[in-house]
């Protein structure tokens, strides 16, 4: 039997999204995902009432386990932090965003590093900076819209030897599962162990329509303006 886990999904505690975190783990059981990785923007808002949720209502969300991450804007671009339980602050140089996240005992993953149409990706020095420093590389991500810089991403993960992660890069409840790393067993619940399984996982997934970042653009819009609420529950 194969474990799918998504390690990338916002919701409402995104600017840029306006999904429920509970429609987000509807969406992730329907998909029949194992683990989701809940990686709101500058904020673990998200991750922490995913958690909730999931502790409260278990028949609803069966064995569905939650990753609770963070994705952080560097001074350098993004990273990913995993198994976060404190929120990292924006705006820290990328050494520092790892320190604090190695504090707490997490994983740092580096999402969607070569997608061209990204200013937030990390920039290309740091990136080659940073190999030493980071546990995993997202290689596939739904939402690049160029699968070249998908690939670029994986041959950046085999010339480190880094593990490779896959994940929707879910704002909207359709794409959850469009990205994910296929386990022979259930996902660990500790971070070791979960990288440790990475080495044997396999990436799939698949592209997610383009008009999705509109949809993104179409929120933050729609939350600076007052016409919908800052989160969503």
């Amino acid at each position: 039997m194969a474990y799918r886990v998504d390690f990338h999904s916002h919701t409402g505690h995104s600017r840029d999204s306006l999904c429920p975190a509970g429609t987000l783990l509807d969406a992730a059981r329907r998909r029949g995902l194992a683990a989701l990785a809940v990686t709101d923007h500058n904020t673990l808002g998200g991750a922490l009432q995913a958690q909730a949720l999931v502790a409260r209502d278990p028949e609803r969300y069966g064995s569905l386990a939650i990753l609770p991450g963070e994705e952080v804007k560097t001074t350098s671009g993004e990273l990913i932090g995993l198994f976060l339980h404190t929120a990292i602050p924006r705006g820290l140089s990328p050494e520092e965003t790892i320190e604090r996240i190695r504090d707490q005992g997490g994983l740092v993953l580096v999402p969607h590093p070569c997608d061209r149409l990204r200013g937030s990706r990390i920039r290309p020095d740091a990136l080659e900076r940073l190999a030493g420093l980071v546990d995993a590389v997202e290689v596939f991500n739904a939402r690049t819209m160029f699968p070249a810089d998908n690939r670029q991403a994986a041959a950046f993960a085999l010339k480190y030897d880094l593990p490779m992660v896959a994940g929707s890069d879910a704002h909207v409840p359709w794409e959850v599962g469009y990205g994910y790393v296929e386990l022979d067993a259930l996902p660990a619940t500790k971070p070791k162990e979960l990288l440790a399984q990475l080495r044997a996982g396999r990436v799939g997934g698949r592209s997610s329509f383009p008009l999705v970042h509109a949809g993104s653009t179409l929120a933050k819009w729609r939350k600076r303006l007052g016409l919908a609420p800052t989160v969503q529950l």
